[in-house]
Formats: C-alpha cells, structure tokens, sequence
C-alpha cells in the first residue's frame, strides 16, 4: 500500500471479501485515492459529499425508474466522489439496473456491486482504520523529512545539498532554477530526465510559462498527455521566495507517475530549506564559486575524469555534455567578471580561483570554434590563454594548455592567446616551472642586464625590437622611431657588451629565445 488508499485496495479489506465483489463500471479508475466513507440512503445523499468518498448504500435512495437513477449517478459523480457501492442482496436489487451501469461508463464514476449483504458500519471502520494508519504514517514521515532538512542546515549544507536530498527522499529527478530559468543544481538524473535537463529552456519556459500546471492532491493535470515525460504533468514544482520576492523554482521531474503526497511534502519542505541556504549565500555571494572551484581543483589533481566532472558539473546547473570543451585562463580584471561574460554569452562554464587568476571549463556548441568565445572575452578586456577544444578525457591537459598559454600573454593587458599559437614559447613556459630558463636567461643576457640596471638609456628595448624586425636594421630603426645612424650605434654598443655579432642568424635565434624567456620571468615576478 501506497501513501494513499485508493479504490482497488479498499475493495481488497477484509470486509468486503466476505462476497463476491464486482466492478460494473469505471474499471480504469479504481487507483482513485480513497479519503472517506460514507452511507447513505437518501435520494440527496450527494449534498453531503466533498470529494474522494466511498459511497456504500443498498440502493434505496436511487429511485424506481431509470431516470431517476440515471440523475442519482450523475449527481454522485459530480460530488467527485471516489466510487459508487450497491448492495445488491435484495432489499433494493438483486441486479444492478442496466441504468445505473450505463450513466455510471459515461460519467467516468466506478461503480461496484455486492452480491451479498455487509455491515457498512464494520466496511467504514475497516476503511478508516487504514486511513488514520496512513495518515499518522504520513506525519512520522514528514516530521522525519523536516528534521532531516533540518540536520542538512544545521550541518552548514547548501542548496546542492538540499536538492540531492529531495531527490534521495523521493527518487525522482530534482532541479533547482532561479527567476531567469537558469539551472543551478540538478540531483537523481535519470536517462529521461537528462534529455529535459538538455533543453532545459523548453521545459522550464515553454511549458511551465506557458501552460501553468496545477497539481493537488497528487493528480496531474487535466490538460497532460499521459506518458509524456516531457509534458506538463512530467514536474512539480514550487517557487522559492525569498524576503517575499520569486527566487526560482524547485522541479520535481517525476514522469508519468503523479507525486504522491508525501512527494509533494517533501518538495514543500525542501523549498523553504532552501530559501534559509539561499538567505545566507546571497549575503556572500561566494558559495557558487567554492563549489565550482574546488570540482575545477579535484579535476587538475586527477581526483576525478574528464567523464565525471561533467556529471559533477551537471549537477551545479552547468550541462556541458554533449558540447565541445576548452579551457579559458583570465587574468583578474577590475571591470569585467569571466563568470559573468560567460553567463551572459549563453555558455555553460565552470569556473575557478586561481588567485589572481580565473579558469574556466566552459562548453562551446559543437563545430562553432572559439573564435566568438575569445571575441567576446577580448571586448571585455579580459586577457589570458585559451586550450586546445578536446574532449572530457582530455580536460586536465587542456587546462595545462590554457595555464601555459596565459603565462606567455603579452603584459596585463595584452591579448588572449590560443595554445597553439605559442610555438617555442611552449618550452619556454614548461623551463620556467624550475630554473633552468633563469640560468639560460642570465647566460645569455647577464652582461646586457647588468649595463641596464645603471645606464640611463638601456638596451634591452633596442635588442627586442631589432630581434621581433628579424634582424631588418631599417625596419627596426622605423619601429624605434630613431636615424638608422642612431640605431647602428646602439647595435655597435650592444654587441660590446654582448660580444656576439647581432648579424648572425644563430646568434640571434639564441637571443630571441633569452629574451622571450626574460619577458616571461618578468610577468611571473611582478604577478607575484
């Protein structure tokens, strides 16, 4: 037996297997919940009904002729109630009247017969008995539900928390989405309700917005299709209000089978939980970010596959399945926030601290590339380094990529680069995790540095542009904005100091790299 007693099981008592019961009518409807019974014998009895009643009687108030019974049914069926049962040992009938079965079919109401006599005082006790278990039943497991969220509270849990405990309770699918639809926690995923969640706005806004559902007393709605896990009567949900304002919406994604209301319950009860987690984060406005940076943190420790932080990553309202992935590293900008452009671009992302920089798994549509992305993120003055698009498996490589791409970015303010545009820079970034390019670097620039650090007018700019020119000494002079006789005198100076001949083609290779090198170890100090 379920949270509620329906038709079926309160024909299943014991009392009414003293004799042959038999359903004449409304055989597709005997799963109709059972609140009541009533007995009666009166040609009015209907006045006395609100709904869901088991209607015992012998018949003798339904009338001699078959208009009148016809209107006794139809007046039965419009007090809703649960199911019509005649006795019919005699006293009234001994048959049911073909009257009573036809108006019974087409008004929908089930309709029993019993072959023999029964106490209807010893039926409506058995039949109350099961109702008040249930119902004390239902008040231990809701007083069970409200400490349990009560527990998850005091424990310091979040709204995560909440969502994956109403989905254990239930066993269906859970959702939590704030006042723009936008998905924030996600718990009990099923095959099915992965496919809503992967268009959530057709679920949320087309259908919810739309045709506004209304669920009681665990019934769906009339307007559903039954077997639809798409449809209207698929979810039940509830607004989350916070100090008298919509925040969001909680979905229970249930399929074809209504809530119980236990089911309903529950979801009440974690709503207002919720609303008490919600109260205390919108005050920090960081529990969102702890969240996704330490899944981004377990995802480079290799705590965790590229596969299951998607799963993780769904169930924090961020679908990247199905999409293609790269890897974003930003530096920390004063007036623009990666989450944010994100957010308002329409990419699923989650994203991280990395001190005075941001990461980023954020999920591309298939085939689009990166070139908006990247677009979006320069406009907004962010700068950094991007991966390679790869699949899950190959996540923690591609955040390596990004982190590498963003060291050799050109200064605070310079431009996003992609890992494949890095070139040698590649080794460049990988030497500069030990020392070995420090030592390359002083090697090769030592005496240069050296003369920099007390000259009134250093080198080293000169050495760059003339290196970037590939060695073109008029080019190099237009860059600088200076005579080529004043160029030539810096080269003669530099190559003193150096003692290299700058004309070389090798020697300027192993001056490009050192220099690069520098630039790199000079980014890193000033970060720190």
């Amino acid at each position: 037996m379920g949270d509620v007693l329906t038709v079926r099981e309160a024909l299943g008592l014991e009392v009414f297997r003293r004799t042959e019961v038999a359903v004449l009518a409304g055989e597709d409807r005997l799963d109709r919940p059972v609140r009541w019974v009533h007995t009666g014998e009166i040609p009015d009895i209907h006045r006395f009904l609100s709904g869901q009643e088991m209607l015992l009687t012998a018949g003798l108030g339904m009338g001699a002729t078959a208009e009148l019974q016809r209107a006794f049914v139809r007046r039965i069926a419009d007090a809703r109630a649960a199911v019509l049962v005649v006795e019919l040992a005699g006293r009234m009938f001994s048959a049911m009247p073909a009257a009573v079965v036809d108006e019974a079919r087409a008004a929908g109401l089930p309709l029993v017969g019993l072959r023999d006599e029964i106490p209807f005082a010893e039926a409506s006790a058995q039949v109350h008995e099961v109702l008040v278990e249930l119902r004390v039943s239902r008040l231990i497991a809701e007083e069970a539900t409200g400490q349990a969220f009560m527990d998850l509270l005091l424990a310091g849990e979040d709204y995560v928390g909440m969502v994956k405990e109403v989905a254990r309770r239930t066993g269906h699918p859970v959702v939590l989405e704030d006042v723009a639809h936008r998905m924030l926690a996600y718990a009990g995923a099923t095959a099915e309700a992965d496919d809503v969640v992967a268009d959530w706005g057709v679920h949320s806004r087309a259908i919810h917005e739309r045709h506004q559902p209304v669920l009681r007393e665990g019934r769906a709605a009339p307007t559903a299709r039954a077997g639809s896990f798409r449809d209207v009567a698929a979810c039940a949900r509830r607004p989350v209000v916070l100090r008298g304002e919509a925040w969001g919406w909680l979905h229970l994604l249930h399929g074809p089978v209504p809530p119980s209301p236990v089911e309903l319950g529950t979801l009440e009860r974690a709503v207002a939980a919720v609303a008490i987690t919600l109260l205390g984060e919108r005050e920090s406005g960081a529990r969102a970010a702890q969240r996704q940076g330490a899944l981004l943190n377990r995802l480079q420790l290799g705590d965790i596959p590229g596969e299951k932080f998607l799963e993780r990553a769904l169930a924090l309202g961020q679908d990247l399945r199905r999409r293609d992935l790269i890897a974003v590293v930003t530096r920390r900008a004063a007036d623009a926030d990666l989450a944010l452009v994100l957010r308002e671009a329409g990419h699923p992302a989650v994203v991280g601290d990395l001190g005075d920089l941001d990461l980023a798994v954020v999920g591309l549509p298939p085939g689009a590339g990166d070139t908006d992305l990247l677009a979006r993120l320069a406009k907004h003055g962010l700068c950094g380094g991007v991966s390679r698009i790869v699949a899950p498996a190959a996540l923690p490589a591609a955040i390596r990529q990004s982190r590498s791409a963003a060291s050799a970015a050109d200064g605070p303010s310079g431009p996003l680069l992609r890992f494949d545009e890095l070139g040698a820079l590649r080794l460049l970034v990988a030497l500069a995790e030990g020392p070995e390019l420090s030592r390359y670097v002083e090697d090769e620039l030592g005496p240069l540095l050296e003369h920099d650090a007390t000259a009134s007018n250093p080198l080293l700019p000169t050495l760059r542009v003339f290196l970037r020119c590939g060695g073109n000494k008029a080019r190099a002079a237009e860059e600088l904005f200076v005579q080529r006789r004043t160029l030539y005198h810096r080269l003669d100076r530099l190559t003193a100091v150096l003692g290299f001949d700058l004309a070389d083609v090798e020697v300027q290779q192993r001056l490009q790299l050192a220099v690069r090198g520098h630039d790199l170890l000079d980014r890193r100090a000033r970060r720190r």
